[in-house]
């Protein structure tokens, strides 16, 4: 691809995606600038990736074709205040926090601009990320495609209005969490029956991967994956039983309308 990508801020998110970009060959170091609040910080980017570096996120905004914001929802404001002369005309700007919407975008810069409003999550870090993605109305189908095709370098994406983009954290953007905790559950529990640790993180690791992968590949409901798992009287049952009567899908449940509530209250401080 033959555009230049920026990166304001430079923390985990954002190591993800560069990684995922420059692993999929997507575009070439050169081609990639990061801005960041210290020396150190871009000392150990610049010596991992080989790519440009800079304490000033305007060189950035002047540089990039493509400008992803990689900072906090509080700093939006004034990250876009000292980036908005600086930025090419043509530029996209991406956004990666949560209860930032395109309007707010919009006002910031105080005027139109491109911008695509995005949720993805660390599992971009192996290639496996999943990315949602909302275009604002100064989006072309050839701009949305280049985003599309970024995203797609270091995972898969959905596209979605914006009115569901507050619930993207608690699906996908936080539930890797989520899913790191059952594995690490999982694995204690195979310890304690016996199993060496390596070896239980690693069986109980790749079952959640196989699973995953049956519901993306098999087009079944995972309800019926699960009744396949499930022989009469057998051990599985016994299982499923215990996690129903411990209210495993209710505690998610809550788990994930406590991450949307959270979501909705980050976009205050913008306010």
């Amino acid at each position: 691809m033959n555009k230049k990508i920026g990166f304001i801020g430079c923390g985990k998110m954002a190591n993800a995606m560069i990684e995922g970009i420059l692993r999929s060959n997507l575009i070439s170091p050169d081609n990639i600038k990061v801005s960041a609040r210290t020396e150190e910080t871009l000392k150990k980017i610049k010596s991992k990736y080989k790519i440009n570096t800079t304490l000033q996120n305007g060189e950035v905004a002047e540089f990039a074709d493509i400008v992803i914001l990689a900072v906090k929802p509080d700093l939006y404001s004034s990250v876009i205040n000292e980036i908005k002369t600086k930025v090419k005309e043509d530029a996209v700007i991406v956004t990666i926090a949560a209860g930032i919407s395109l309007n707010d975008v919009e006002n910031f810069f105080g005027r139109n601009v491109k911008a695509v409003r995005t949720m993805p999550n660390t599992p971009s870090f192996a290639g496996e990320g999943m990315s949602a993605l909302c275009p604002n109305a100064s989006i072309t189908e050839e701009d949305l495609a280049r985003i599309e095709r970024v995203f797609n370098s270091f995972g898969k994406t959905e596209i979605l209005e914006e009115k569901l983009m507050d619930a993207v954290p608690a699906i996908s953007g936080s539930s890797p969490a989520y899913v790191y905790m059952m594995i690490e559950a999982m694995a204690d529990g195979g310890v304690r029956l016996g199993v060496p640790r390596d070896k239980a993180y690693r069986l109980a690791a790749q079952a959640v991967m196989g699973a995953a992968k049956m519901v993306l590949e098999s087009g079944e409901h995972p309800g019926a994956l699960k009744d396949n798992v499930c022989t009469p009287g057998g051990a599985t049952i016994e299982a499923v039983a215990t996690l129903e009567q411990h209210h495993f899908r209710g505690a998610v449940l809550a788990a994930m309308e406590s991450c949307y509530e959270k979501t909705k209250a980050l976009s205050n401080p913008k306010k």
